[in-house]
């Protein structure tokens, strides 16, 4: 902390602050990387450093090249009509003859980015997945000129054979176990991941499957707003903590997941990748999960946010050990670098347990729910959950104008066929030795060792900073930086004096003093920079300890 007189400044400048920390603990640690950002912006002529989210600065060139390409050829399929207004009017596209006339402008534009790669994705939806190549131009045309309502509005319908085959493929269902499972799953298009849980949590409270006061388990640590929706008055569950342990690389020890036992639990929610941990579930977990739901707890429903799962090696889903069980929520915004696309998909088996919860319900709440869909088909009760799903998005009244817009779901279908083609899987290759890189960069710049676990996934890494204290100082040290500080003193300091923006773990429900890194959208060397800011502020530390020691 330098001389005497730094110190005072320095705790005069962070007095306002920390005093505010009690009151603040309650807020999202999103909302709290808000506050960090206003407090690092201060100084002006200073660069802020903002590791806080997990927005990346890269993304994928190809398939939005393909997308411009695909963009002029459905302009030109529009201009095909209405010739006698001159350019004033367009028309929708004509199915017939469409392939001639795509192998046409592949001709005229054969040099421009993305035509190569548009012309190969027509040749392997029609040679290797076994569609039609005009009826899939004809849905991608009609879909990014936007001219039609979503039909049906849960997915286009190649579009969602297309996704779901990418899906099994990222979630490790293997080759047999892919196929038979692309068949027999459903999607739903949504405008990303945060979409997909506002609409399972309404739909689930609205067909009666989560009532106020039914508990529900969520694999802790875990991204805030699974902590937070079930406390809202809407919902008002009790929640069941399914602690992973950080001494076992926050990987879920038998004794936690034991808890889903109880049959009062109604639910588990997962994040796999985890976020904040950024690791993925060993198969042993995996495994014991299988276990307890298939020998007592075949009612349980398993909802898995797997957003990260393009990022880890040899990824295995829930969704393909338990599918029956498990509602699968998938975004395309991280592994593409497509945030602002807001493309996501919900996935669900035909044969699920949500379905059969839901006709087992008592007749007088079967009829509410008859009088509730019955706009929409006479025949409620056969209605699946996931066609429930679609119509609560848009408050049941409004369900024939549901869905995601068609040209978001072009874009999400050409970077599903851009993944399945790639075959020497050359782009997530690229994408893992970026966030590797970046993992070290960090470390680096801390002065120490990186530790490294093939259930990494280095999208983000949890600091612990108690463990960085002993590692750099010894145990005697971490103890009294743990007792002596505010948990949040260590992320606010940083933002005050350094203007590095960092999330607090506890937002995450994580016990530990720690702070959530974004490796996703930073430069290399702004790793480097924070990882020496992280070590510099904690020799700070250190120096007082000493002082404290001496008595001074």
């Amino acid at each position: 902390m330098g001389n005497g007189g730094d110190t005072r400044g320095k705790e005069k400048e962070l007095e306002p602050v920390l005093s505010d920390l009690k009151r603040l603990e309650e807020l999202s640690p999103f909302e709290f990387k808000e506050l960090l950002i206003k407090l690092a912006r201060r100084k002006s002529e200073r660069m802020m450093l903002n590791a806080g989210r997990g927005n990346p600065n890269f993304l994928a060139l190809v398939p939005r090249y393909a997308y411009l390409q695909l963009g002029k050829f459905a302009l030109s399929e529009a201009e095909r009509h209405f010739g006698y207004m001159g350019d004033l009017i367009g028309g929708h596209s004509d199915r017939e003859g469409i392939e001639a006339r795509f192998e046409i402008f592949v001709r005229n534009h054969w040099n421009e980015k993305g035509t190569a790669f548009l012309n190969s994705a027509v040749s392997y939806v029609k040679d290797y997945l076994g569609f039609s190549a005009g009826e899939f131009l004809h849905e991608m045309v009609q879909g990014y000129l936007g001219c039609d309502y979503p039909s049906p509005p849960r997915m286009l319908p190649l579009s969602e054979r297309i996704v779901a085959r990418y899906l099994m493929k990222e979630m490790g269902a293997g080759y047999d176990l892919g196929y038979s499972l692309v068949d027999e799953t459903q999607l739903f298009a949504v405008e990303g991941g945060t979409a997909a849980m506002a609409y399972l949590f309404e739909s689930l409270k609205a067909n009666r499957i989560l009532n106020e006061g039914d508990k529900v388990a969520l694999a802790v640590p875990i991204f805030s707003p699974y902590l937070e929706i079930p406390k809202l008055d809407t919902y008002r569950l009790e929640i069941i903590d399914v602690r992973a342990d950080e001494e076992l690389g926050y990987q879920i020890p038998d004794e936690e997941l034991e808890k889903l036992r109880d049959k009062e639990i109604k639910a588990l929610f997962l994040v796999n990748p985890g976020n904040p941990t950024s690791v993925k579930l060993e198969d042993g977990v995996l495994e014991k999960l299988k276990e307890i739901v298939e020998g007592d707890r075949q009612d349980l429903i398993i909802i898995t946010d797997d957003v990260y799962a393009t990022f880890a090696d040899e990824f295995k889903s829930v969704y393909t050990v338990l599918p029956h069980n498990t509602i699968l929520v998938y975004s395309f915004s991280k592994y593409f670098g497509a945030t602002g696309w807001r493309l996501g998909v919900v996935a669900l088996h035909k044969n699920n347990v949500v379905d059969r919860l839901i006709r087992e319900l008592p007749e007088e709440i079967q009829e509410e729910l008859e009088r509730r869909y019955a706009p929409i088909t006479p025949n409620v009760r056969e209605l699946k959950f996931i066609d429930r799903l679609v119509a609560d998005s848009r408050n049941v009244a409004l369900r024939h104008t549901a869905g995601l817009s068609t040209p978001q779901q072009v874009q999400m279908v050409l970077f599903a066929l851009y993944a399945l083609m790639d075959e020497q899987e050359r782009y997530k290759k690229s994408v893992k030795h970026v966030l590797r890189r970046r993992y070290r960069a960090l470390y680096r710049g801390l002065g120490i060792e990186p530790q490294e676990d093939p259930n990494y996934v280095y999208y983000y890494t949890l600091l612990d900073t108690e463990i960085l204290a002993e590692r750099l100082y010894g145990k005697e040290f971490a103890d009294w930086f743990v007792k002596t500080l505010p948990p949040e003193e260590f992320v606010v300091r940083l933002a005050v004096e350094a203007g590095v923006v960092l999330l607090p773990g506890r937002g995450f429900e994580v016990f530990h003093p720690s702070a959530r890194v974004s490796l996703a959208n930073l430069k290399e060397i702004d790793y480097i920079k924070i990882g020496k800011t992280i070590r510099k502020l904690l020799d700070e530390y250190y120096h007082e300890f000493l002082k404290s020691r001496r008595g001074d």
